[in-house]
């Protein structure tokens, strides 16, 4: 079947010496693989390649047989040219972080709609913005509402957060964020893309970014620790 349509590319991992194989969030059928012959043969490599890199936006015409095998692109463009994410250090982390959670969270070979425009939307602004400390922060925790594990909100006045029913509580348990931890991540519940970025002094940063590591791989069978986290807390230290 040939389609058009959106893509957001997750990864793209070297196959022998002149090949691809890339990894793309569609708009149209979700999570799907491609294999790209020759990337690094012809005159022009560099620009095949430059399609690929962290999460750039894509608009491709491909043929998808849909028989879970590697699929073929037929044409590629930059849908949504970015002009400082791949260029800006810290931003380039944090999209590589980003990257390396979507790898291990989109798990289906299904579309989801609503996720691709909240991704496409949030890199637009990553990309329009200088004030982005907590932006990583934010997007983790907002992708959780479209992976179907959002925190239950309906009773924050509760002095614990419970990462595996992911509720407020009254009470503490052993899954339970401490009575610090969950100020922070209701201050977080709180923010938004354009809210003052300086909310967390660093080590709060660190700490929410570990409970957001562990509240992903309590909901998600599979789930691995990015490799790039390390870095992430290096580039705002």
């Amino acid at each position: 079947m040939q389609i058009k349509t959106k893509a957001i590319v997750i990864s793209s991992l070297k196959y022998q010496e002149k090949s691809l194989i890339v990894k793309c969030f569609t708009l149209s059928d979700g999570l799907k693989s491609y294999f790209v012959r020759d990337a690094f043969s012809s005159r022009k490599s560099n620009q095949k390649i430059a399609y690929f890199q962290p999460l750039s936006i894509l608009e491709i015409e491909a043929i998808h047989k849909n028989k879970g095998t590697l699929e073929s692109f037929k044409e590629i463009k930059i849908a949504s040219p970015f002009h400082s994410i791949h260029s800006d250090v810290v931003k380039s982390t944090i999209v590589m972080f980003v990257s390396e959670i979507l790898n291990t969270s989109i798990q289906e070979e299904e579309k989801n709609e609503a996720l691709f425009y909240f991704l496409e939307t949030a890199l637009t602004w990553l990309d329009n913005h200088h004030e982005i400390s907590n932006f990583h922060l934010i997007l983790l925790l907002e992708i959780t509402k479209y992976l179907g594990f959002y925190p239950d909100t309906a009773n924050m006045e509760n002095r614990f957060f419970e990462m595996t029913e992911g509720v407020f509580s009254p009470f503490h348990a052993i899954s339970s964020l401490t009575e610090h931890e969950t100020i922070l991540f209701k201050k977080l519940i709180d923010l938004k893309f354009d809210n003052n970025q300086k909310s967390f002094h660093v080590i709060e940063r660190q700490l929410l970014l570990k409970i957001l590591i562990d509240y992903y791989s309590f909901h998600l069978d599979g789930f691995r620790k990015p490799k790039s986290i390390e870095v992430l807390k290096e580039v705002f230290s």
